[in-house]
């Protein structure tokens, strides 16, 4: 009888809800990280801006040449124009990637403790 009363308890037990906690642990926000991705994060999007605007210039300069050579009493064309803006938003996207870099690097030094 008393194994039966012991089996009867246990089972009435296991009905019993307990409020348990979840016990994953809270991620915490680094600032180090965040400020480490967003900087590597720029250096490569500017560098694919770089690239892209590059390629666009040369684009529009050999429509340029080819628009010249079709009718040479055009001035000034519209080919010239996006050019310069291809050649200005490279040359900025260059200037973003060299100071993220420097950014960069400046930062890993502090970091080491050079």
């Amino acid at each position: 009888m008393a194994n039966h009363k012991q089996i009867a308890r246990s089972s009435m037990q296991e009905p019993k809800v307990r409020l348990v906690k979840n016990h994953r642990p809270r991620r915490r926000f680094n600032s180090k990280v965040f400020i480490d991705r967003t900087i590597e994060t720029t250096a490569i999007v500017s560098l694919l801006i770089t690239g892209f605007s590059g390629v666009g210039a040369m684009a529009c300069w050999g429509l340029e040449v080819i628009e010249t050579n079709a009718n040479p009493n055009i001035i000034i064309s519209g080919w010239e124009q996006q050019k310069n803006i291809c050649l200005g938003a490279m040359l900025v996207s260059f200037s973003v990637f060299l100071g993220s870099s420097l950014v960069g690097a400046s930062f890993s030094i502090q970091r080491d403790k050079f």
